[in-house]
């Protein structure tokens, strides 16, 4: 079988490369190891058998970054549906509440209007308010998506503009956890990517949770004609002797196509690429998580909580690197889903918590020790839950906790990491003609990113002399 191109993926960049390639009548076809799509930000479901039904879970998705207003131009969310050609109100986007960034003795809040935050600084930080406006108009000013760039420490550079130590690890906290494949830095490409995606535009989620893009993007695909396969698992990518890519191997079934762009990650890519064996491999990243989902029987009520997400850390630095045990409950992500859309009297309740883990510990583990230590981490994530919020007293319905293990499993990115390798490649190339990375590896992040990604290496690589602005 012949394509134009094949993409490897059904994450958010690869969707949505195939949409735009098949939007310019490219014969198109995105090939998805497993029985759905979505990727790291994807969903399932687990049986509730002490109360009959099923329970659905969104993985990954805590916000979606990058808000913007119905009618906003020129912002990443509104190039995406321009590029897409998909509505605004499709997405039935529920804005946060606010955010806060809660560190021993002081506490920052953000929301999705920038004000709160330098105003934040400003009662904060006194002496670092005019630093902090100086940042601010360095991350304007820089052009993140200049494909040429090489790796700068974001660390470095802030503590040229900053002399309070505590105030670079507040705004470094959201912005590291969020998107960083770097233990305790990033790129400073990406750390305005975050910025911008975070502080300046900030956080939504959409009515329905992931389900509701995914939907969008799958019913998008089938209007423009691109194909999708599930269940196929691409074992080699060939090339001929000139080192031009060929097509894929799919374990006996080849399929033939010029152009292919790969979001399996850069690391996951080269291991199935022979005609890169003899080269040096991407770094795989170290940073890999787990999430507790709890369902209460009531949601917490806003007098006692009315944050969207914590970003909490319970130390003077924030250590932003694998666990040095199991887990570590230090710092976490508390995300509160019910505190995006206006809060009702009944109902039960949403919270997720996410801890940094080590892969390697949870590897080493049995399944009796495996699910002993699973249960641990439940244990602490309440806790820290009950340290949040000590008046609230609802009753845990159901929880699940997923594992580094787990991310390896359904989604096969190496170790279990989830921001992807140390090493990206900008401008989506690799040294096979024809093989182009698109995802997190390619430097964007985030599920707006990475939809950014798949369509701008799209525009780039796959409809060469087309009109794609972007």
């Amino acid at each position: 079988m012949k394509y134009d191109a094949i993409v490897i993926g059904a994450g958010m960049s690869g969707l949505a490369a195939g949409i735009r390639l098949a939007m310019f009548d490219k014969k198109v076809v995105i090939l998805e190891k497993h029985s759905i799509s979505g990727g790291l930000n994807s969903y399932y479901q687990r049986r509730n058998f002490d109360q009959g039904g099923v329970r659905q879970f969104d993985v990954g998705l805590h916000a979606l970054t990058n808000f913007i207003k119905k009618g906003e131009k020129g912002k990443p969310f509104s190039k995406l549906l321009k590029q897409l050609r998909l509505s605004y109100d499709d997405f039935k986007l529920c804005p946060q509440t606010h955010s806060r960034i809660s560190f021993p003795d002081v506490e920052l809040k953000f929301s999705n209007e920038f004000d709160l935050l330098m105003t934040e600084v400003s009662e904060k930080f006194p002496k670092e308010i005019d630093s902090f406006a100086l940042l601010v108009e360095k991350v304007k000013g820089f052009n993140e998506l200049d494909l040429s760039l090489g790796y700068t420490s974001s660390r470095d550079t802030l503590k040229k503009i900053f002399k309070d130590d505590l105030l670079i690890e507040m705004i470094l906290c959201p912005l590291l956890i969020y998107g960083s494949a770097w233990e305790d830095d990033m790129d400073f490409a990406q750390f305005v990517i975050m910025f911008k995606s975070l502080y300046f535009e900030g956080f939504s989620r959409p009515e329905g949770g992931v389900r509701t893009i995914i939907s969008l993007l799958l019913k998008r695909l089938e209007e423009v004609g691109g194909e999708i396969r599930f269940k196929s698992s691409v074992t080699s990518i060939l090339t001929s002797e000139m080192g031009q890519v060929v097509g894929v191997d799919l374990g006996g079934e080849i399929l033939h196509a010029p152009i292919i762009l790969s979001s399996i990650g850069y690391p996951e890519t080269v291991r199935i690429t022979p005609a890169l064996e003899s080269l040096s491999s991407p770094r795989v990243g170290a940073m890999t998580f787990l999430e507790s989902i709890f369902i209460f029987d009531k949601k917490i009520p806003l007098d006692q909580n009315n944050s969207t997400i914590v970003f909490y850390n319970n130390a003077k630095n924030y250590s932003y690197r694998p666990a040095t045990n199991l887990y570590d409950s230090t710092s976490a992500v508390v995300c509160f889903p019910d505190n995006y859309e206006a809060q009702k009297n009944s109902g039960e309740g949403v919270i997720r918590v996410t801890f940094m883990a080590n892969y390697a510990h949870w590897k080493e583990l049995d399944r009796e020790e495996y699910d002993l230590k699973k249960e641990q981490v439940g244990e602490s994530a309440l806790k820290l839950i009950k340290t949040m919020v000590p008046r609230f007293d609802g009753k845990v319905l159901f929880k699940d906790i997923f594992s580094p293990l787990t991310i390896e499993r359904y989604t096969w990115h190496l170790n279990g990491t989830v921001y992807g390798s140390i090493d990206k490649t900008r401008d989506g190339t690799t040294k096979v003609a024809g093989l182009f990375i698109i995802g997190t590896d390619q430097g964007f992040l985030g599920i707006i990113g990475s939809i950014l990604s798949g369509i701008s290496m799209a525009n780039l690589h796959g409809l060469m002399g087309a009109k794609h602005e972007v």
